[in-house]
């Protein structure tokens, strides 16, 4: 979520943009993959992929964006996970983004 603000006469206006997002996978070690909805940035439609693994002071935490496979986070997990989540993000990327653009995956 970003936040930004600027003030106009005396009064602070805020700008909160949110970023909804949706479960994909839960792998075998408790890692939650989440992926955002389709976000317009640039004239370019991205997702955010998100990794989480709970730990015992908190999570492991890795994040990229597709299409450009741009990691913008990676706090805990070993470069051979990430090179695994990697290979996820280009096996996958077809399917993040049609959930994206559909609300999710939905699980009858």
């Amino acid at each position: 979520m970003g936040v930004a603000f600027e003030q106009n006469h005396g009064i602070i206006l805020w700008e909160v943009k949110v970023i909804m997002m949706f479960q994909y996978i839960t792998l075998s070690d408790e890692t939650e993959i989440t992926h955002s909805h389709i976000l317009n940035r640039n004239e370019q439609k991205e997702i955010e992929v998100h990794f989480e693994r709970p730990t015992e002071n908190g999570f492991d935490i890795a994040r990229c964006v597709l299409p450009d496979y741009r990691w913008i986070s990676k706090e805990g997990f070993m470069d051979k996970e990430i090179d695994f989540f990697k290979q996820l993000l280009q096996n996958n990327a077809h399917l993040f983004y049609r959930y994206a653009e559909k609300g999710g995956v939905n699980i009858a």
